[in-house]
């Protein structure tokens, strides 16, 4: 039997359950501000809150993995149980590990994150594609294989991220426009959306870029950031039904109580909705 690839697992996802991605980010001040030690304890309890809360309900739970292994092997042990647990409950996972390498070391990262036989495979994973497009075959024949996703850097809301990813190539486009245009040749045909996604941030506003690669757009900065679901449709346009929108601290501030997180990352859904226009 094939698996259904991670486009059409998505877009089922977003249209059964909402169109939002909660981050799993066990900050020191947010497990300080739950009441929670910041040690091993801590984390275990932050981030079984968070999966017992959301996972039978949103649609997708981005573990911001650094935040994990800070505490060494004991933290992935963690992040290992609450990938299982979420996707159990019917979340997909995105693991948010921004890996970038070559050759084989890209390989072994894929084999992590994108391999059904490893404890950390996640229905996606984040990537840098900055040591050039075609560092990441590994990655994207790996996700293929399995049925994963992968979501790419292309414009992020950092504002150091301009230096690079609007430098201009030799053919006049930005470099962040070359790795959009990569990413939909990856997902040509593919239907009712493709596999290979872009990370692009809601702060940006106008972001000048074709943002039509028929697949999913990562939306970070919703909430704490400073950008609302109101912005959505200025910042991606004609492809806006196609995102998924991130939030972090705006829906775990609302913790360690699981009826605030439900609330509040409900509440982000509705706006989402009433924000961007069904298809």
């Amino acid at each position: 039997m094939t698996t259904e690839p991670f486009g059409a697992r998505l877009r089922h996802a977003m249209d059964t359950r909402g169109p939002l991605c909660v981050g799993i980010d066990p900050h020191a001040s947010l497990l300080t501000s739950w009441g929670l030690n910041d040690d091993i304890a801590g984390l275990e309890r932050f981030t079984r809150t968070v999966v017992e809360a959301l996972a039978d309900r949103v649609a997708v739970l981005k573990p911001q993995s650094a935040f994990f292994e800070r505490f060494g092997s004991r933290g992935i042990a963690v992040l290992e149980k609450a990938v299982e647990e979420a996707r159990a409950a019917g979340a997909l996972v995105l693991m948010d590990a921004k890996r970038g390498d070559i050759g084989s070391t890209m390989g072994a990262y894929a084999a992590t994150y994108l391999d059904k036989d490893s404890p950390l495979f996640s229905d996606a994973v984040t990537v840098s594609p900055y040591l050039g497009f075609g560092s990441l075959r590994p990655a994207l024949d790996a996700a293929a294989v399995s049925g994963a996703g992968v979501f790419v850097l292309a414009l992020t809301s950092n504002p150091e991220g301009a230096e690079v990813q609007r430098a201009a190539s030799a053919d006049g486009r930005t470099l962040a426009q070359v790795m959009l245009d990569h990413m939909a040749a990856e997902n040509e045909g593919a239907t009712p959306l493709g596999s290979v996604g872009a990370v692009v941030g809601a702060t940006l506003g106008d972001t000048g870029a074709d943002l039509a690669i028929n697949g999913p757009l990562l939306a970070p900065g919703i909430g704490a950031q400073g950008a609302t679901p109101a912005d959505l449709p200025r910042v991606f346009g004609a492809a806006v039904r196609n995102v998924v929108p991130s939030v972090s601290r705006g829906v775990l501030r609302h913790g360690p109580d699981a009826s605030g997180l439900r609330e509040a990352a409900g509440r982000f859904a509705d706006e989402v909705r009433s924000a961007v226009p069904e298809g």
